[in-house]
This record gives structure tokens, sequence and C-alpha cells, in this order.
């Protein structure tokens, strides 16, 4: 009986050691890095075995048995996510695996800037690293497509904006985002435009939008320079738009407007053709929305730049054309246009 108490003990004894051990290692013995911090990357419906073998590989030396004994304990078997992780010195099994469990990935970002256009979009995005690049093959109309977005052009459609995303993301999440942010953003102007604006959808006012945002970069004018269009559709007046024409002109505009480009038609020239062009021209932001949905209230029809990104606004051509003598005689011939 004596012996079999003692050995009873000695098991008991052993058993809590190792459990001991083993809540030690778990919750108060820094994991060995070889390099820290490390960066490791967990492919999407990986197992405890399979996490473990992909940390080591990246220098984080988790025992695979302890890894997935923790993992059942605490109930979170199957809940690790996928994804680009960084592995600090000092770093325990327990604090491994709640950011495991909660996802706590590296994130990067990338910039869609103010008034670019599609195709510069897709080139940042085709170009980023650390994006997975599911669109990059596709046509637009197949891209759109994807998206679930109803229009047949994509210009204009995507909101510029930085967006962060996890290593690995599929590009069709950010232009997912993109895209959803744009269709909010576009909702609240056409909500809060002014009763007699001379558009009928919110898909003209994304139009009108993309044409203020490539006319000024000046906060204080934006709201003029869309008066003055939107005082041009009421009149049925040509909106004589250089950033429209140019738009149209594609990869053979050489970065001089010429006066035979101007007479040069094209769906987008605004010089040949009455009303708004068929498609947005950029990626308008949100200033240029809602300057295109509340428009400055003045009977101007003309503005010319003065060179230092601000415009001159005018009511007449006369005076228009004074204005050009003044700030562009010395650039280029006078024209009539509402940007020039």
């Amino acid at each position: 009986m004596k012996r079999l108490l003692l050995a009873l003990v000695v098991v008991v004894a052993a058993l809590a050691a190792t459990a001991g051990w083993l809540w030690y290692q778990y919750g108060h013995a820094p994991i060995a890095i070889a390099s820290p911090p490390a960066t490791v990357t967990i492919a999407r419906g990986s197992g405890a075995i399979a996490i473990a073998r992909q940390l080591r590989e990246g220098g984080v030396d988790v025992e695979p048995l302890l890894l997935r004994a923790a993992l059942r304990v605490r109930g979170d078997d199957g809940r690790m996510q996928a994804g680009t992780y960084r592995i600090e010195a000092g770093t325990t099994l327990e604090r491994l695996l709640d950011r495991l469990v909660a996802g706590d990935v590296i994130f990067e970002e990338i910039r869609i800037g103010e008034g670019w256009t599609f195709r510069q979009l897709r080139a940042a995005i085709d170009a980023h690293p650390e994006l997975a690049h599911d669109s990059r093959d596709l046509t637009e109309a197949e891209l759109l497509a994807r998206l679930k977005l109803s229009h047949e052009h994509p210009e204009g459609l995507f909101f510029p904006n930085t967006y962060r995303f996890a290593r690995g993301t599929s590009d069709f999440e950010v232009l997912g985002q993109a895209a959803d942010l744009m269709r909010r953003h576009l909702e609240a102007a056409w909500e809060r435009r002014v009763p007699d604006l001379p558009l009928t959808s919110p898909y003209e006012l994304l139009i009108l939008a993309s044409i203020v945002e490539k006319e000024t970069g000046l906060e204080e004018d934006r709201r003029r320079v869309a008066g003055v269009f939107v005082n041009r559709l009421r009149i049925g007046m040509m909106l004589q738009s250089d950033p429209t024409t140019i738009y149209g002109m594609g990869e053979s505009f050489d970065g001089n407007l010429r006066r035979r480009d101007l007479r040069t038609d094209t769906p987008h020239n605004t010089y040949t053709r009455g009303g708004l062009p068929p498609t947005p021209i950029a990626m308008p932001g949100e200033a240029s929305l809602l300057a295109a949905a509340n428009p400055a209230e003045s009977r101007e029809l003309y503005f010319v730049s003065r060179g230092d990104g601000s415009s001159q606004f005018s009511e007449t051509l006369d005076a228009h054309n004074r204005a050009v003598r003044e700030f562009q005689l010395r650039r280029r011939p006078a024209a009539e246009g509402a940007s020039r």
C-alpha cells in the first residue's frame, strides 16, 4: 500500500511539474526567435502543425505538439487567421496565439490620388508587390463584372484614398473598397445637391465632379469652377473644358494642347460636343463631389488660370479675353473656352 501511495505521489508530482512547465512555456517563457523581429506568413487553411512548421521556417521556434495542445485547451483550434505577422523578441506562446487568432497581421498601404485616371489606378495596383494580382489579366468589362458594377466604363468609379490591407490580399478587395466608398460619397453628395441643379442622375454629378477635380486643385475655387460649368449647362453653352478634350485624346496627347486638337471631335471633346462628356475623366475627391452638388451662385461663364494655381473668373467674353491677355498671352493664344 505504501509503495502504491508513493508511486501515486510521484505520478501526481510529475504531472504537476509537467503542468507547471507547460504553463510556464505557454504564458511566461519567451519564444526563441533566430533573428528578431521575425516576419512569418501563415498560409490560408493551415492547421496547428502546419502553422508550427511555417513559424519554424520563419525563425520562430515553436513546438508543434505544444502549439496544438495550447490551441485545444483555449478552444481556438481552427480559428487562427492567415496573413503575415511580425513576431517581436520576448513574445510568449500565449501572446503569439492571441495575435494569430485576432488576425493581428502586418498591414500594407496603397494610395489612390485625387484626379487619377483609372489607367493610373490600375498601374499602381498592378505594381504593388504585396497585393495578389487577380485582376491583372482581366479586361475592363470583366473587372467591372467581377465587382458587380453596372457601368460600362470604369473611369471615376473608385474613390481616391489610402487603403490598408494585409499582405497577399486580392486586389479585388482594394478595388471593391474603393468602389463602395465612391458609391457612398456620391450618394451623400447627391442627397445634398441644390434643388435646381441641371443634372439628372448621380452619375452626371460624378462626371461634373471629375471635371472640377481636373480643372482646379484650389479649395476656394472649386465651387466657382463648378458654378461656371453649371451656368453653361443651364443655357446650353458648350463646356469647352481642356481636361475633357485631353482625356478624349488618350495616349496621343503629348502635353501640348493645340487648336487642331480642340477641333478634332471625340466623345469627350467639349469644344465640339454639347453637354457633359459620356463618362467621368478622373476620380474626384469629396471636395469636388460636394462642389459639383453645391456650385457657387453666380453669372460667371469663364475662367482662366492666373499661373499660380488660382483662376480669374469672368461673366462676359470681353472680360475673359482681357484676363487671358493679362495672364496667358505669352503662353498661348486666347480662346473662348471656360477653362482657357
